[in-house]
């Protein structure tokens, strides 16, 4: 089902799910706030190590180096544009359409003392001024509020805002070439994201490659975000008490089955999470890093070590 839409109901969808209250979303995430798919290096990773891993991982894609002008669209309580400034040294812009993620970050920005090199918005992107370019772009968890129709505005309006040369990275859900619409699909619409909507991603690098970007690097990280859904439950689980109180039985429950229901979802294969690694092309200059993933992993830690900064 392909649907159309504007700012508006996109704002109103985010606000929908996203201004339940921070303390509800504390309860079931870990302290850095991330809200979508970590990247466990070890086979009984935790929640907090993993998701510090998965921000490491985005900025080493992206190869962020220190002063380049970095933007993260969609970029929730602002967890990985913090973490960019904070151990990479770029100038971080961040949008959000929650008001409250939006204050919560920019608190936090302040409490990490990187308040003048992470710059916390609450609008919509697109409402930014299109002359101001940026050297990085990340969209973590985003392409599933776009809507299918409108992905070619989406990658344009993210090219156009890149400079020449440079890279984006686009992380997120997918679902099985073969999908169907179901009642759970409905559930989902109504009660958890009104503006969900997923696609295959062949579908998705078609409609990449049609706004001229190129496609650098594709992985999937589905049996990722299994283990982060089920995480979510057990922590949603263990925190019921508190959380029933903030948002009452039935959103509990509706979480509940939700989170279930995902972790399932990407065991089986029905969901997929991928990240898209483009370039802005330019004939007259090659991507000139090295052809394989040696460089993006090397510099990982081992789980008990604490993060480096980037010029460490």
């Amino acid at each position: 089902m392909v649907r159309t839409r504007g700012k508006e109901f996109d704002a109103k969808a985010i606000s929908h799910h996203y201004d339940l209250s921070n303390e509800f979303y504390e309860s079931f995430l870990c302290e850095n706030m991330a809200y979508t798919c970590a990247y466990y290096r070890t086979p009984d990773g935790g929640l907090s190590q993993a998701q510090r891993d998965k921000m490491d991982l985005v900025c080493r894609k992206l190869r962020l180096s220190p002063g380049e002008d970095y933007l993260d669209i969609g970029c929730g309580w602002g967890s990985l544009a913090i973490w960019a400034a904070k151990h990479y040294g770029v100038n971080a812009t961040a949008f959000t359409l929650s008001r409250e993620q939006a204050e919560y970050g920019q608190q936090w920005a302040r409490r990490e003392g990187v308040e003048d090199r992470c710059r916390i918005h609450h609008m919509d992107y697109r409402d930014f001024p299109r002359n101001h370019t940026f050297c990085k772009i990340s969209a973590i968890g985003i392409i599933e509020h776009v809507g299918i129709a409108n992905y070619p505005m989406f990658f344009s309006s993210v090219r156009e805002r890149l400079r020449e040369g440079g890279l984006f990275i686009n992380h997120g859900i997918t679902r099985n070439k073969f999908w169907k619409h179901t009642s759970q699909t409905d559930f989902l619409l109504k009660n958890v994201f009104p503006n969900g909507e997923l696609d295959d991603i062949t579908h998705m690098m078609d409609v990449m490659e049609s706004q001229g970007w190129e496609i650098l690097d594709v992985e999937n990280l589905r049996l990722h975000y299994a283990r982060t859904c089920r995480h979510w439950f057990e922590r949603l689980e263990a925190n019921a008490a508190r959380i029933k109180e903030l948002v009452g039985e039935r959103k509990y429950r509706i979480y509940r089955v939700w989170l279930a229901c995902s972790s399932a979802s990407f065991y089986s294969g029905s969901l997929g999470l991928y990240q898209v690694l483009l370039q802005k092309h330019q004939i007259s200059r090659r991507f000139d890093h090295p052809g394989t993933r040696e460089d993006i992993y090397r510099f990982f830690l081992t789980p008990d070590e604490e993060p480096r900064d980037a010029g460490a």
